[in-house]
């Protein structure tokens, strides 16, 4: 079975709103329809003044021309509006929809990209498909209904010419595009491999630069982008060659178009009124002006159809809904791994963990970088099915909760997590969008950044300029701990909460993370630290030696 254009599949992510399509298309077809009409009217007043008729037989085709004149660029502005309207807002939706895929999608398909790959599809790919919409969509559509008025038209003084007109009009409209499409295909799947390359290594540079300035790398990867992309400028230079043949085809196109409108009108001269042959001549020059934007049109639809293939592969189908998926009934919050291997393949899953949490229970997970704390977090917290065995929450399996209540009872809180580059406060209210400032100020200070804080120029205003680079790698796990203290989740799962602390600040912040009676987290919530030490106040230690799990010991707080 033929697999559906990937256009048409994009169009699900897109949700375009059609009525603001057909709206642009409109004021489009307006737009050259007033330039069309201006034409045939300017050829008919020069022709009729030029016969000397009396001031009065020209006033009103005087008037006509101007209000054409002033129409068309008023609704070329409107269609813009329209256009981009309906784009800028498909691509808001694609976006929304691909987080949204991505978030109840398989955790591998994303984990095992790139971040610079995810952002050229999320970015560049997503524009490229919205482009589309602009630039192919809607030049498409107003250039046939523009095509068929013309030939219309013609075909009432000359049947002969309007037959030249519209082969012209499908050599201009459909070969050219078609060629132009041909040629786009063999430049991007050429410069395709050196677009990732290029973004992968940018972005590892950006990501990475104080370790590879440090390792002596820093240049050479430098140089190798610099490379990269002029391998790319080379590809695309290749391709574009046969392009420019579509390019030229429309221009020819019109030559002979008004080369037979020129023969037809030589043959009427004696059977119709020169207004009549002026309108003839003119007319093509005219009515090609919405043909010769179709190579460009097809150039865009073929780079979206790329994009599209691209988008479908990260985004993949659409979320299945559970059919027993609802809320809990209950709210006792005790979360139980039975039996469970969990890991990102067959190959790199670990042993069976089976773990019970009743309500306020504090346990550590234990072990050096790489022996699947992360990934057990993440099992626990449903971003991630287990290989084999089931987590349950209440006695119900995480797959058949609703998506958004287990959010709101799991919060998990990775070591990686981003910080952006907006305020401090914007930083804070990630965790919770509604605390309040007096809220924001005390988790700061419960994780020892109040002194920091009052030493920012704007206070909770500051902006952190670049994000992470704005504050030291001790500061940022605090105020990623900060974010887990804001957080309603009755059962917080932190991984490496104490990472690039000093041993002086990691100890007492891991006790107290650990303590009930701490001033972090209070008894009712459950808390899972993944670290690579134990502390003094660990209750429950899920210890890993190798690759093995082994429940040491559990109690509830």
């Amino acid at each position: 079975m033929r697999s559906p254009d990937p256009l048409v599949s994009a169009l699900r992510l897109l949700r375009p709103r059609i009525p603001r399509l057909l709206l642009a298309i409109g004021f489009g077809v307006l737009s050259l329809g007033s330039a069309l009409a201006l034409t045939a009217l300017s050829a008919w007043l020069i022709t009729r003044a030029w016969q000397m008729p009396p001031v009065l037989d020209l006033t009103i085709a005087v008037v006509a021309v101007r209000a054409l004149a002033i129409s068309r660029g008023v609704f070329h502005y409107c269609e813009r509006l329209a256009s981009h309207d309906a784009a800028l807002t498909a691509a808001g939706r694609a976006r929304e929809n691909i987080y949204a895929r991505l978030a109840g999608g398989r955790v591998d398909a994303v984990m095992r990209r790139h971040s610079g790959e995810l952002v050229t599809r999320v970015g560049a790919d997503v524009d490229h498909v919205a482009d589309a919409l602009v630039r192919g969509v809607i030049p498409i559509g107003v250039a046939a209904v523009l095509a068929l008025s013309a030939a219309a038209a013609v075909a009432t003084i000359s049947p002969a010419a309007a037959v030249v007109m519209a082969v012209c009009l499908l050599v201009a409209g459909v070969i050219a595009p078609w060629l132009a499409a041909r040629a786009v295909t063999a430049e991007e799947v050429a410069a395709l491999q050196h677009h990732l390359a290029r973004d992968v290594s940018t972005t590892t540079v950006l990501d990475h630069a104080p370790e590879l300035r440090v390792s002596g790398r820093l240049d050479e990867m430098i140089v190798e982008c610099e490379g990269q992309q002029r391998d790319w400028g080379r590809a695309v230079d290749r391709a574009a060659a046969p392009a420019a043949i579509a390019s030229a085809m429309p221009i020819a196109a019109i030559a002979v178009s008004l080369l037979g409108a020129a023969v037809a009108g030589i043959g009427l001269a004696n059977a119709v009124a020169p207004t009549s042959v002026a309108v003839l001549m003119l007319v093509p020059l005219a009515a090609f002006e919405a043909a010769t934007a179709l190579p460009s049109a097809a150039v865009v639809l073929t780079r979206a159809r790329l994009a599209a293939r691209r988008l479908n592969e990260l985004a993949g189908p659409e979320p299945a809904v559970h059919p027993h998926a609802a809320p809990l009934l209950h709210r006792t919050g005790e979360l139980a791994a039975i039996e469970v291997r969990c890991g990102f393949s067959a190959s790199t899953s670990t042993d069976p963990v089976t773990l019970t949490l009743p309500p306020g229970a504090r346990a550590t997970v234990c072990g050096p970088s790489g022996s699947g704390k992360t990934t057990l977090l993440m099992t626990l917290a449903g971003l991630l099915p287990p290989r084999e065995g089931t987590v349950t929450l209440d006695g119900r399996g995480l797959q058949s909760i609703d998506e958004h209540e287990l959010v709101r009872r799991i919060g998990f809180f990775a070591e990686d997590a981003h910080l952006f580059a907006t305020t401090v406060r914007d930083n804070l209210l990630v965790a919770r969008g509604d605390c309040t400032d007096d809220e924001l100020i005390d988790a700061l200070q419960r994780v020892g950044l109040r002194g920091w804080l009052d030493g920012l120029p704007d206070g909770l205003t500051t902006l952190l300029t670049g994000g992470a680079q704005a504050v030291s790698a001790g500061q940022r796990r605090r105020l990623l701990l900060a974010r887990a203290l804001l957080s309603r989740a009755p059962i917080v799962l932190l991984d490496e909460p104490t990472e690039h602390l000093d041993a002086n600040d990691a100890g007492p912040i891991l006790d107290a993370l650990l303590d009930p009676a701490g001033e972090l987290f209070g008894p009712e919530r459950t808390v899972v630290v993944a670290t690579h030490a134990l502390s003094s106040r660990t209750l429950t230690c899920v210890r890993n030696i190798g690759r093995e799990f082994s429940v040491t010991g559990s109690r509830s707080a």
